[in-house]
């Protein structure tokens, strides 16, 4: 049975109805909405509605019905752009994990669209803040004026002939960007669009990135996000993103000037139309996304949704004290995928990301916690069985940061097949190995290797492994080069916050310096790291910033700074001009030569393979200086700083060899011979970089048989022989 508003002051025309239970949120059908809302333990749920502002509340109701848990109800005539909040009751019982308190709105776990600012008060906390028995005692605040508002959208939207690019992940090159950082400070846009979903599509920004040839840009956390509260205290915001409130609805940080003022389906379609241009220009979007956690903290935290909706059935509990929150993720809580419903929720936001908004991967911040049962880390647990089986997300790209904080959180090599991980080892690997450190060839030999340690298993291959130098959290590649120590005062924390080991060397000055020789040096190491990154197997990941010379000033843990020490300053592209075009004929040349992209794993001892496979035609030879293999003392040896690498396709005769020196000496190197023209030319010289084409005239002269060369110190080369053929 309808009913209808009881205050004088609200909209007397609205009525609510029973609904159905079968989709969560607020779906609109052309005639009405219909509301339905999760909470298993909930006694009574409210359905509060706003007029355009947010302001005033125009109409409440008890949803009428509840089918399987799933509190719904029908409202006629109600329209898009229709701005609504829960009020949920039900026991407050922290001990027993139940922290309803109806005096708080609540954002809708599936709303598209959230408008307005939340403007923390204590009014958001469930509690009595100032209550000696700190969470306990019951608060009766009512929070709803300084909350923001769900909101009702329609999710039309006309894509046209969109096409997502499929990419091959051994093909992917990986760019990592920040949607508001990337176009901030880039004065070929339009200023009113500058750090919005719109300045992402814009041409001059797309150009950018296939200038670059990346096949994959990463975005940041989109989802809707909040500026944590002891942040906003100290004058700083959540920059990076991974404070979510909710896994549905775009950040509207980012929406422009006209797509805020226009409505909500602007709105929405500003971001996918920034997918569709994207994806014109052949590149995959992938998310940034973060279902570990959520932003209303442990017991002391903030009641804005999930908590207040049904606590004990979105977040994991101390069983022994359900008023404390297992903490594997480090933010104070963790969201509970054990649970179907939560699971399902997780699970229909992925899918409504590729479905409604055309994404074509995810990254998943702490992924270890997502594949968390009541024992631990589970291969066989319930999100990676529902991800392997679901028909749409087994098509998309999937990569795990494969750690948390929680027992047995690092993971590296542990996820399914399908999936690829981020590779920390890597990074590590690669740091130290150029900067000089004793004892690190046959790291080095893994790493270039594909990770073969780590990820040759259960049908995995090289593109397993996700690549990366640097990435949003620690030193951007100039900072690598330019600082021993982290500089993270202007986060507020006495510089104890972010890594402490980040094997990085100035090389003579901490930070800045007019020492042409120091600068010199800096700059090959930096050539020599990304040139390693791409001629290695796997996938190379570029953070956004360092094919130009970005630095955070020291900072390795930049996460609460929106300003300049973020912000991607474009004027460094006039400055860092060969450096970039170094790093395009990097990426460049790792896109012409397939024998830098295997699909499968590639070992010295699968010469006698007999499978018709990449395994059999292709072979794999660690050299030393004299042109032998490398023995096992040689890989021992702790001062050995230098190897050579042959890669040989034994169908057509293509040959590459590439040497890796890492000493402060020149080394004398014996050139293998070239199978099919007895010739080799030079592709690439990190020590000379600076020819039109690959490398200086005077490196491209063909190499004889047998013949030697140079290698300078702390160098890179690169020499090429024979057909190309791609295999894939």
């Amino acid at each position: 049975m309808a009913r209808k508003a009881a205050q004088s002051d609200h909209r007397s025309d609205l009525t609510i109805v029973s609904g159905y239970s079968h989709t969560l949120g607020a779906t609109w059908d052309g005639r009405g909405v219909n509301f339905a809302l999760f909470s298993e333990h909930a006694e009574r749920v409210e359905l509060c509605l706003y007029d355009d502002t947010g302001k005033r509340e125009i109409a409440r109701f008890s949803l009428p019905d509840c089918s399987n848990n799933i509190w719904n109800g029908y409202v006629p005539d109600c329209l898009p752009g229709m701005r609504y909040g829960y009020r949920v009751h039900g026991p407050y019982e922290p001990e027993r994990g139940h922290r309803f308190n109806p005096n708080k709105l609540l954002i809708d776990p599936y709303a598209r669209l959230i408008d307005g600012e939340l403007k923390w008060s204590d009014a958001h906390l469930g509690y009595k803040s100032s209550s000696p028995r700190e969470d306990l005692s019951f608060d009766r605040r009512d929070n709803s004026r300084v909350m923001p508002k769900s909101v009702v959208v329609d999710p039309a939207f006309t894509w046209g002939a969109d096409r997502k690019p499929e990419i091959h992940p051994s093909d992917a090159v990986f760019y990592e960007c920040h949607v508001g950082g990337y176009t901030l400070m880039h004065e070929g846009i339009a200023e009113e669009l500058r750090g919005t979903y719109a300045a992402m599509a814009h041409p001059l920004a797309i150009d950018h990135l296939k200038a670059l040839g990346i096949t994959s840009v990463e975005l940041m956390p989109v989802h809707h996000f909040v500026d944590d509260r002891f942040l906003v205290d100290k004058g700083l915001t959540n920059y990076w993103g991974y404070s979510t409130l909710n896994y549905f609805a775009p950040e509207q940080r980012y929406f422009s000037a006209h797509a805020r003022s226009a409505g909500s389906s602007t709105a929405l379609a500003e971001v996918k139309h920034m997918v569709r241009r994207l994806h014109d220009a052949g590149l995959e979007v992938i998310l940034d996304v973060v279902y570990n956690h959520s932003c209303e903290g442990d017991q002391r935290g903030p009641t804005l949704s999930l908590k207040g909706i049904d606590n004990h059935s979105y977040y994991r509990l101390n069983p022994d004290n359900k008023r404390y929150y297992i903490n594997d993720t480090g933010c104070g809580n963790t969201v509970n995928l054990s649970h179907p419903r939560v699971l399902q929720m997780v699970m229909d936001s992925l899918r409504y990301w590729v479905t409604d908004m055309h994404i074509d991967g995810f990254r998943f911040d702490l992924a270890t916690t997502l594949a968390r049962e009541d024992s631990g880390f589970d291969l066989r647990g319930g999100f990676l069985d529902a991800v392997q089986q679901d028909p749409v997300l087994s098509r998309v790209k999937l990569i795990a940061e494969p750690w948390d904080i929680g027992p047995g959180g690092y993971q590296l090599g542990a996820f399914p097949a399908g999936w690829s991980e981020w590779n920390d080892r890597y990074r590590d690997t690669l740091r130290r190995f150029w900067r000089g450190d004793d004892s690190m060839l046959p790291e080095l030999a893994k790493r270039i290797h594909g990770s073969s340690d780590v990820f040759d298993h259960s049908g995995r291959g090289p593109w397993s492994s996700v690549n990366f130098i640097t990435t949003h959290d620690g030193f951007t590649l100039m900072d690598t080069v330019s600082y021993r120590d982290r500089h993270n005062e202007a986060n507020g924390e006495d510089n104890a916050d972010g890594h402490h080991a980040n094997f990085s060397e100035n090389y003579g000055a901490e930070g800045p310096t007019e020492d042409k020789s120091i600068n010199d040096f800096r700059d090959r190491q930096r050539r020599n790291m990304l040139a390693t990154l791409l001629l290695s197997q796997g996938v190379p990941l570029l953070l956004s910033g360092d094919e130009m010379g970005r630095t955070q000033q020291g900072n390795n843990n930049a996460y609460c700074q929106n300003n300049e020490i973020n912000h991607l300053d474009w004027s460094l592209l006039d400055k860092e001009s060969e450096f970039f075009d170094f790093v395009c004929r990097l990426v460049n040349l790792r896109r012409d030569e397939p024998l830098l992209r295997h699909r499968q794993f590639v070992h010295a001892s699968d010469e006698s393979a007999t499978d018709n496979t990449e395994r059999e035609t292709v072979q794999i030879q660690w050299l030393n200086p004299a042109g032998d293999h490398m023995s096992a003392a040689q890989w021992g040896e702790s001062f050995a700083r230098c190897v050579g690498l042959l890669l040989t396709d034994k169908q057509t005769g293509r040959r590459l060899f590439m040497i890796f020196n890492a000493s402060r000496e020149s080394i004398e190197y014996s050139v293998p011979p070239a199978l099919e023209s007895g010739q080799w030319q030079c592709k690439l010289n990190t020590a000379a970089p600076l020819a039109a084409d690959a490398v200086p005239e005077n490196t491209l002269a063909d190499v004889d048989k047998n013949s030697k060369i140079i290698v300078a110190a702390s160098s890179v080369l690169v020499y090429a022989c024979g057909t190309r053929k791609d295999h894939s």
